[in-house]
C-alpha cells in the first residue's frame, strides 16, 4: 500500500512540474511578443528621430513614390531596417536577461550555446559522411 502512494505522489509531482512549464512557456510567449512590440515601436521613433536630425526633413512615408529621389527612399529603407532589427536583438536580449535572472534558467525552447554547438558539429559530421558517399 505505500509502494501506491508512492506512484500516485510521484504522478502528481509530474503533473505540477508539467503545469508548471506549460504557464512558464505562455509566460515567456508573452514576454517575447511584448518586447517585439515595444522594440518595433522604439524603432519607428528612433528612426524617424534620426532622419529628421541628418536630413532636417520629415522621413518619407511613400518610398515607393516617384518624387521622392530613389538614394533617399533607399537610405531611408536602410536606415529604418537597422534600427528595427538593432531594437529587436536589443530588447529581446534584456528580456531572456531578465526572464534568466527570474527563474534561473534559458527561457522555454531556447537552448544553451554548448547545446548549439555540439548540434552543429553533429550536423556538420553528417554532411560529411553523406559527401563522402559521393
Amino acid at each position: 500500500m505505500a509502494r501506491g502512494s508512492k506512484q500516485s505522489g510521484d504522478a502528481k509531482l509530474s503533473k505540477q512540474k508539467q503545469k508548471q512549464k506549460q504557464s512558464g512557456k505562455g509566460t515567456w510567449k508573452l514576454m517575447d511578443r511584448g518586447a517585439k512590440l515595444t522594440a518595433a515601436v522604439v524603432a519607428g521613433r528612433v528612426s524617424a528621430i534620426t532622419w529628421r536630425a541628418a536630413t532636417g526633413k520629415q522621413p518619407p512615408t511613400a518610398t515607393q513614390h516617384p518624387d521622392l529621389r530613389t538614394s533617399e527612399a533607399v537610405i531611408w529603407a536602410a536606415l529604418a531596417g537597422a534600427t528595427i532589427e538593432l531594437s529587436k536583438v536589443i530588447v529581446n536580449r534584456k528580456a531572456v536577461s531578465y526572464w534568466v535572472k527570474s527563474t534561473g534558467h534559458l527561457p522555454p525552447g531556447m537552448k544553451s550555446l554548448e547545446e548549439m554547438q555540439k548540434a552543429g558539429r553533429s550536423k556538420s559530421s553528417k554532411r560529411r559522411k553523406k559527401s563522402d558517399l559521393l
